[in-house]
């Protein structure tokens, strides 16, 4: 990952993709009790000023300063609280903090890397709190649209269920969001990008 690049990708505009919330994480939470959440891998901290705004007490991790900010004044435009971390989100490790939600969405790293946030971030997760990750699909690459390209940034719903041997599965799956409204693709029809989701329940 280069900060660089992401704190010039982050400045180019208003906002990289929008400020409202991810489609699933809305989806997925909807029915949970708010307690606290920690987004790993923040970006622009659209989702945690949503938790927030539900009543939820979120700490966002992010490395970009850029991504930090902006997240920053769109949290203080909603009136709301984040804890927010500017570090890198590939190094967090939580020994005492116990979240009762963890998200990790679109947080694209290596396969084998990621298996060690994955891992270091269950160590924060507390008895019964949910986990989710959400990001784009191996399969997007041939039949999606946008994303990496590279494969080893990519995983399927079996590779992360792997990696939660220790949660119980809610779901996993392949689900279909449509791209067509979002900046870059100039409203053209029928754009769909796979996404990987897994929902995960720890013991």
């Amino acid at each position: 990952m280069n900060r660089d690049l992401w704190d010039r990708r982050y400045e180019q505009r208003e906002f990289v993709w929008t400020a409202d919330p991810n489609q699933f994480l809305v989806a997925e939470t909807k029915d949970l009790s708010p307690g606290r959440a920690l987004d790993l891998g923040a970006g622009e901290g659209r989702n945690a000023v949503w938790l927030a705004k539900q009543g939820w007490q979120v700490a966002a991790i992010d490395f970009s300063a850029v991504g930090i900010s902006k997240g920053e004044k769109l949290a203080n435009s909603e009136d709301v609280a984040v804890n927010w971390i500017c570090d890198d989100a590939t190094r967090y490790k939580s020994a005492q903090d116990r979240f009762d939600l963890i998200i990790m969405l679109y947080f694209h790293i290596p396969r084998a890397q990621q298996r060690t946030v994955i891992h270091n971030s269950l160590m924060g997760l507390a008895a019964g709190g949910h986990f989710l990750y959400v990001g784009h699909d191996l399969s997007n690459i041939e039949k999606g649209q946008g994303g990496p390209q590279d494969p080893d940034l990519l995983c399927t719903p079996s590779d992360i269920e792997r990696d939660l041997m220790d949660c119980e599965i809610i779901r996993a799956e392949v689900v279909q969001r449509s791209v067509s409204s979002e900046p870059g693709h100039g409203g053209a029809p029928d754009l769909i990008a796979l996404d990987t989701l897994v929902h995960a329940r720890r013991s």
